[in-house]
């Protein structure tokens, strides 16, 4: 790098990162048009009314991305994910999302995602360092 007058800094600077987010937002609005993020949330209750499962993410730019999804142990294998699935399928359609995308690792639930339809697209290695970050992905029937 030459020499350079500019000052690095590491660390929160909420007004630096408004800059950021404002300028890449100007940017791809210039190459799609506008866009917008939803927040995405849906949780099972037991009939005690704990939370058993769940999932969390949002919308945006065409497709649906799942953040976080949990069961609890007890729950594991008895439906209740291929549900929550379906469930955050049908909310995805009523956004007019195309697909869905998550990641999980191969420690997690690969095959359980595979098995509602969704496909590897791409593998992070080492990630934790021993382990694989899976990206997957389901396009939508229209």
């Amino acid at each position: 790098m030459p020499d350079s007058t500019y000052r690095f800094t590491l660390g929160a600077d909420p007004q630096a990162r408004e800059v950021i987010q404002r300028g890449l937002q100007a940017f791809n609005i210039e190459q799609i048009g506008p866009y917008s993020y939803q927040g995405f949330e849906l949780y099972a209750h037991d009939d005690t009314g704990q939370v058993v499962g769940g999932m969390f993410g949002y919308s945006g730019m065409g497709w649906l991305y799942i953040d976080y999804l949990w069961l609890h142990a007890t729950q594991r294998s008895a439906g209740l994910g291929t549900h929550l699935l379906a469930l955050a399928e049908e909310e995805a359609r009523s956004r007019g999302c195309i697909g869905l995308f998550l990641y999980t690792y191969n420690f997690q639930a690969p095959d359980f995602y595979q098995k509602q339809g969704y496909q590897l697209m791409g593998v992070l290695e080492d990630c934790p360092p021993g382990y694989q970050r899976l990206y997957l992905k389901k396009r939508l029937a229209n």
